[in-house]
């Protein structure tokens, strides 16, 4: 019975950290192609603003700064190889840095992101509106955070920086498609083998709900050409400095 029992747990920690990663991967792009292609008018933020400004400008604005700071802290920290950086940083101070960095940004995000939680839950008119999937992504974004969070001590636990290097050799592993990347995460505490198993499914379920905007960054809006403006009357408003009046003739 314990072999029976060791070999479906080793086979589970295979699928988890060795297959199922390239699934979630699969399903993220090309169903996010596939909606894009076909279900445009979907691909949009919902966002509730106009039923209830209140807590959302605050909590908006922390969640999105903080969420970015985490996800491109998580990009660079993890897949930047060792030896890049091994000249300029140690381990030990790379770790320091992203504990400390990490903690204050998922601060910031935990609140706003129990805000809008608090919105979409706890006000009538804006659950009415509201998916399944839409509370049921934002409760699953909160429980990552939370568990990001969690991760700190067992981080702080970790100060020779050797569950960071492994961590960053699994998600190396995976993106440069090499076997045995499920190996580097064996024997990691279960806060973090639980934080990337929840975070490899909210990739998985981004095509299928409100998630898909991240992909729409309004960033053309920094190339795009100036807006005319028209008048009540018919006049054209055209950006530029407006000519100083001339003096009239003397008198």
């Amino acid at each position: 019975m314990s072999a029976l029992w060791n070999g479906f747990t080793d086979y589970l920690h295979t699928f988890l950290f060795g297959i199922y990663p390239y699934i979630c991967a699969g399903v993220f792009f090309i169903g996010s192609l596939i909606r894009f292609d076909r279900d445009q008018y979907t691909w949009r933020s919902g966002s509730s603003q106009l039923l209830r400004a209140r807590q959302f400008r605050i909590g908006s604005n922390l969640f999105h700064l903080g969420i970015l700071f985490i996800f491109f802290g998580h990009l660079v920290g993890l897949l930047t190889p060792h030896s890049v950086y091994e000249h300029f940083i140690t381990v030990q101070q790379k770790q320091a840095l992203a504990i400390t960095a990490g903690g204050i940004a998922g601060f910031f995000c935990f609140i706003g992101l129990t805000l809008l939680l608090h919105r979409r839950l706890f006000d009538e008119r804006i659950r009415r509106t509201s998916t399944t999937i839409d509370i049921v992504i934002l409760a699953m974004l909160w429980v990552q955070l939370c568990l990001g969070l969690i991760t700190l001590p067992f981080s702080i636990g970790h100060r020779d920086g050797g569950m960071m290097l492994q961590l960053s050799a699994w998600a190396q592993h995976i993106v440069t498609f090499r076997g045995g990347a499920a190996e580097y995460v064996r024997g990691a505490d279960w806060v973090f083998q639980l934080h990337m198993v929840l975070g490899m499914t909210l990739f998985l379920l981004t095509p299928f709900s409100r998630l898909v905007h991240i992909f729409s960054a309004p960033v053309w809006y920094l190339g795009r050409n100036w807006q005319i403006v028209r008048r009540r009357g018919g006049a054209t408003a055209r950006p530029g400095p407006v000519a100083a009046p001339q003096a009239g003739p003397a008198e």
